[in-house]
């Protein structure tokens, strides 16, 4: 048979180091999907929203292979929209192939469809993409890669190439093999002008904090991590950036965030400059009550992004669009010398040691396990070798991210950006095929799970050595809470008696021939949970959760008459501390 654009075109993603697909069939991209299986490993997935997820996770996890998710035309286009829309928010590459009808059966402005399954793809990602076209008839080399590689360059992104079937079929044209220039990269670099005046402010510094965002590249911290314990700067992580160092480091702070850990928002709210890098400070990094976030301090913000910079929130002292690698290879390391920072670190260490991340104040009946002795009993036994995907949102990743306690070389990944239920699974599905040979461990609430439990059968059918473990509360316990503190308990549509239907679980994974075990109370990790923890071989685990646990620390806010919501700052969570602790924690603030 002749060679096709498709095949020419698959050609070329080889070239640029393409690797692996995740995919679902469909007749709007047959050619596509015939050059592909010869060409890479083609994962396929039940519903097309696993597919980006996984694809997003793959390439986040993955040391030097990449992925792409294909879709076909209109639905394939529309279920795959919250996983570019994740990948978007996140600022993650993720290349996404769709399917489209005919160029001849394309509809006109006038009417909504022609070709069947025909809907406008183009329209509905391009608010969630870095570019978005659609090929009609063969483009060169060069255009394509180009358009390829802009997924990763500067500040990464999805991007969105939908091919018309005819396209896809026609004669492979040699023509259209021209040359492709070298990858751009980012350019945009501090001036000297700036990396000088960070390094004054750095000096003068009484109290000053490093906040590692998920723009930092885990890969570079190998040569970063040394430069900077040099450098002497206490250092906090972003949830993105929280596998960036280990939690048992001397520097390390914890993680501050709206949900964060209650010591780290205290001590980053007592600072007087924070140095954030890599980190686009969004409103659950500052709090809602942006005003306040660390209003003791002078602020410096490294992002790649202009636009991040001068959005208005927060205060930003310094803001430098930059590379988040280079500005800080570009620390001095004797801007404090005779470690001038001994009462602030000496301080840091009471506060982080008087302030436990497993709060006593959280309670639960007997019959069920604390989530969050669960999660440090949890963080003990899990490896430096191993992939943690905490889910998203809900309690289970609310425990994940206030008492998790990394270990270096672990790899940690989420998408608290669009907080979307059912991404933990998929997620883990990516990630583990990036890691052939490497365990992946998977949280997840059982709300967020059943919304994409369907790719149970994909890690199944791919005998995958991950491990999922399942909060099983009955239901959406953020959304239980929520209902609880501001509208008097008064449930819908959270649990099985508001009409929320949930799977049996273990006839559920024993249908697909997946084993499953229910965590005793009182000994959580046996000696049987613990060898199916350690083979290599699919597993869940289902951890019973009090439907009415709550999960504290958190930032109180309060309805106002006029209906708008009012919050604390970071460093004000609830419940209050005692007299006594806080008089201890809130040295250098007035509350």
């Amino acid at each position: 048979m002749n060679q096709t654009y498709a095949d020419q075109f698959c050609d070329w993603l080889v070239e640029a180091g393409y690797t692996h697909c995740f995919f679902v069939s469909g007749g709007n991209i047959m050619h596509l999907l015939n050059s592909a299986r010869k060409r890479f490993t083609c994962i396929p997935v039940v519903h097309e929203v696993a597919a980006g997820i996984a694809t997003e996770y793959f390439n986040e996890t993955s040391s030097h292979e990449r992925a792409f998710a294909m879709v076909t035309a209109g639905p394939g286009i529309t279920n795959i929209v919250s996983a570019i829309a994740g990948a978007w928010l996140e600022s993650r590459e993720l290349l996404v192939v769709a399917g489209q009808v005919k160029s001849t059966d394309l509809a006109s402005s006038r009417i909504r469809q022609r070709g069947i399954q025909e809907v406008g793809g183009i329209a509905i990602v391009s608010s969630i993409t870095k570019s978005a076209i659609q090929i009609k008839k063969p483009l060169r080399k060069s255009e394509v890669i180009a358009f390829c590689e802009e997924s990763r360059i500067g500040r990464a992104g999805p991007v969105f190439l939908e091919f018309c079937l005819d396209a896809q079929g026609s004669t492979s044209d040699n023509d259209l093999n021209d040359s492709v220039l070298n990858h751009r990269v980012s350019d945009v670099t501090a001036s000297k002008a700036q990396i000088a005046e960070l390094n004054l402010l750095i000096s003068s510094s009484h109290r000053p904090i490093i906040l590692l965002g998920g723009g930092v590249p885990r890969n570079a911290m190998s040569k970063l991590l040394p430069h900077l314990e040099a450098v002497g700067v206490p250092i906090m992580t972003t949830w993105n950036g929280l596998d960036r160092i280990d939690s048992d480091h001397p520097l390390y702070w914890g993680r501050p965030n709206t949900w964060g850990q209650r010591s780290s928002n205290i001590l980053l709210q007592q600072s007087d400059l924070v140095i954030a890098v890599g980190t686009r400070l969004g409103l659950q990094q500052t709090g809602f009550n942006w005003r306040e976030f660390a209003s003791l301090a002078k602020v410096v913000q490294v992002d790649i992004d202009e636009a991040e910079l001068t959005k208005g929130h927060p205060h930003v002292d310094l803001p430098i669009c930059a590379d988040a690698c280079a500005v800080l290879e570009a620390i001095q390391k004797d801007v404090a010398p005779d470690d001038r920072w001994g009462e602030w670190k000496e301080f840091g260490q009471d506060v982080l040691t008087l302030l436990p991340h497993n709060e006593p104040v959280n309670s639960h009946h007997p019959r069920y396990l604390s989530p969050y002795d669960f999660v440090e009993r949890l963080s003990e036994i899990l490896t430096n070798d191993d992939i943690v995907i905490p889910c998203s949102s809900g309690g289970a990743f609310t425990t994940m991210m206030q008492a998790f306690q990394q270990k270096l070389g672990q790899i940690v990944v989420t998408d608290k950006g669009l907080a979307s239920m059912g991404y933990g699974l998929s997620g883990a599905i990516g990630a583990s095929y990036a890691n052939p040979g490497k365990r992946t461990i998977l949280i997840e609430g059982d709300g967020g799970f059943a919304q994409n439990i369907q790719e149970v059968g994909t890690v199944a059918v791919g005998n995958l050595p991950l491990k999922i473990f399942i909060y099983d509360d009955g239901g959406y316990a953020s959304i239980r809470m929520t209902q609880s503190n501001y509208f008097n308990g008064e449930y819908v549509g959270c649990d099985r008696e508001t009409g929320l239907g949930l799977p049996n679980w273990l006839p559920f994974f024993a249908s697909y021939g997946v084993r499953a075990h229910t965590l005793d109370t009182k000994n959580a990790f046996s000696n049987e949970v613990l060898a199916m923890l350690n083979d290599d071989f699919p597993a869940a685990f289902i951890v019973p959760i009090d439907p009415e646990q709550t999960y504290f620390p958190k930032i109180a806010s309060k309805v106002m008459p006029d209906g708008m919501m009012q919050s604390n700052p970071l460093h004000l969570m609830s419940p209050e501390l005692s007299e006594e602790v806080a008089r201890r924690v809130f040295k250098y603030l007035k509350v």
